[in-house]
């Protein structure tokens, strides 16, 4: 038996049944990270030793440089999925590829800079704020990882469905990156607010 609306949209929400779910997944990831951001409010509006200033050694640059890795691979995204909605799988290889690399090369700046905080004796532990900053970035790379093993996935073993359903892979491609997405824009709150306030 098939799973109906996989390729066709359900007459009663006018989605495909895995956007309905990358929907309310979304929803819960947003409560998760809502969370988080909440706590760091409190945390820093309660902490006694939350001085002003950038004494928290964060580099900006290399965080403005992540910024615009995660943005332009959002773009090159939106380009793998919009190369299949113009039947050229070819192109779609490319910019998902280029998708993946972006996600890579945040994870590896990423690792850099928390080797740096560890050379420099700031650990979790250390203040408050190294706590909620380990959290929000480790998690948050937990979900470039997982989106990256999905992007992965339908780049290359899971790619065998464009060939007999191209509709279904395309959905499939679509709801990756609407995920993917969502981790580039919970990126963009994380930047400004440990980084810059």
């Amino acid at each position: 038996m098939e799973i109906p609306y996989t390729s066709d949209a359900r007459p009663d929400t006018g989605l495909y049944n895995s956007k309905v779910g990358i929907w309310l997944f979304l929803a819960s990831e947003v409560m998760l990270f809502g969370g988080l951001f909440a706590t760091y409010i409190v945390l820093r509006t309660q902490s006694l030793d939350w001085h002003p200033g950038r004494w928290f050694d964060l580099n900006i640059p290399i965080g403005t440089f992540n910024t615009a890795v995660l943005i332009s691979s959002s773009i090159t995204m939106v380009l793998a999925w919009a190369n299949l909605k113009l039947n050229n799988f070819k192109m779609f290889r490319l910019f998902m590829g280029i998708t993946i690399l972006c996600g890579a090369i945040f994870l590896g700046v990423k690792s850099v800079e928390y080797t740096e905080k560890f050379r420099h004796h700031h650990f979790p532990s250390t203040h408050a704020f190294y706590a909620i900053y380990f959290t929000l970035t480790g998690l948050h790379g937990i979900h470039v990882l997982g989106g990256m093993i999905m992007n992965f996935y339908l780049w290359i073993p899971g790619s065998y469905m464009w060939k007999t359903q191209p509709e279904r892979f395309i959905n499939r491609v679509e709801t990756s990156g609407l995920f993917w997405h969502f981790v580039d824009l919970v990126w963009i709150f994380l930047f400004p607010v440990l980084y810059l306030l």
